[in-house]
């Protein structure tokens, strides 16, 4: 028994080693070396552990950037929010042998390279672009959105929708429909049936599809970079600065420390809304 234990623990070791081998070069050596470099500086050639690094971010410059970066994060989450879940909701309430195929249209963009996504809405929105074309020919004064907060929350909205659709519309659609029919029998009318059933339930998904659309954008450089022209400093434009441009590395990683525990933040938040909205849905149940 012993020894069958044991083949079982090899077999399992083996079947694991690329994992493990694969997690310690990729994710925990370099979390290691942005900690490392997050608490220390280069004084006469040797690492000196301090926190300067971290007292640097309290110059207001930089508390403007992060106000900014989270600021435009949330709107745009809170947007693809209003457009995803009604979205989703849709999707759900279709004909099952529909439902694919609008959810396919729904995440076809994502087909799409990210970069060739972000440049388009730069034709779409640019002085001379398709927006303004539309509006002078019907008669009405061309308007300046690109390289504005406006242009850079529209490309998030347009980037990171899908992935406030898809989880929302995956708790949608594994709904109990029993609930739905049982409270439209005693006497609940849709608003009802929506607010006590649908939404609480639905829940789960909507922290999921908040966590997964603010993560991204709170963190990235490349739309606020091309849509904002570089005139909008957000965080992962301020990280991107401090690795490839200014050399700093020990600043750029206490800025990455301070995104991810922002993050972190988020997702425990989030969970947390799941976790209670997951015993609603067991009380209703019950």
């Amino acid at each position: 028994m012993i020894y069958m234990n044991n083949s079982k623990n090899k077999l399992g070791l083996k079947i694991t080693s690329p994992y493990i081998l694969w997690s310690g070069l990729f994710i925990v050596i370099p979390l290691f070396l942005i900690v490392f470099f997050a608490f220390t500086k280069m004084e006469g050639g040797e690492y000196i552990f301090n926190l300067d690094n971290f007292k640097e971010l309290m110059n207001p410059l930089y508390i403007k950037v992060f106000w900014r970066s989270i600021r435009l994060a949330l709107i745009s989450t809170i947007l693809c929010l209003i457009i995803g879940y009604p979205t989703a909701y849709i999707i759900s309430r279709t004909k099952a042998s529909r439902q694919g195929t609008l959810l396919m249209l729904a995440i076809i963009p994502m087909w799409m390279n990210f970069l060739l996504r972000t440049y388009a809405w730069s034709a779409i929105l640019g002085r001379e672009g398709i927006l303004n074309t539309i509006l002078t020919t019907i008669g009405l004064q061309p308007v300046n959105i690109l390289y504005t907060d406006l242009a850079v929350m529209l490309g998030m909205v347009y980037n990171f929708l899908p992935f406030m659709i898809l989880p929302i519309y995956t708790v949608l659609s594994k709904m109990d429909h029993d609930l739905i029919n049982a409270a439209k029998d005693l006497g609940a009318n849709g608003i009802q049936v929506f607010y006590k059933i649908i939404f609480p339930l639905s829940m789960p998904g909507v922290a999921s599809g908040i966590t997964m659309v603010f993560m991204p954008a709170v963190s990235t450089f490349v739309i606020s970079k091309l849509l904002g022209g570089g005139q909008f400093m957000l965080i992962g434009n301020l990280i991107e600065q401090q690795f490839m441009s200014v050399g700093d590395w020990h600043f750029g990683s206490a800025i990455s420390l301070f995104m991810m525990l922002v993050i972190l933040i988020t997702m425990a938040i989030m969970n947390k809304f799941s976790d209670e909205s997951d015993k609603e849905g067991g009380g209703l149940l019950l």
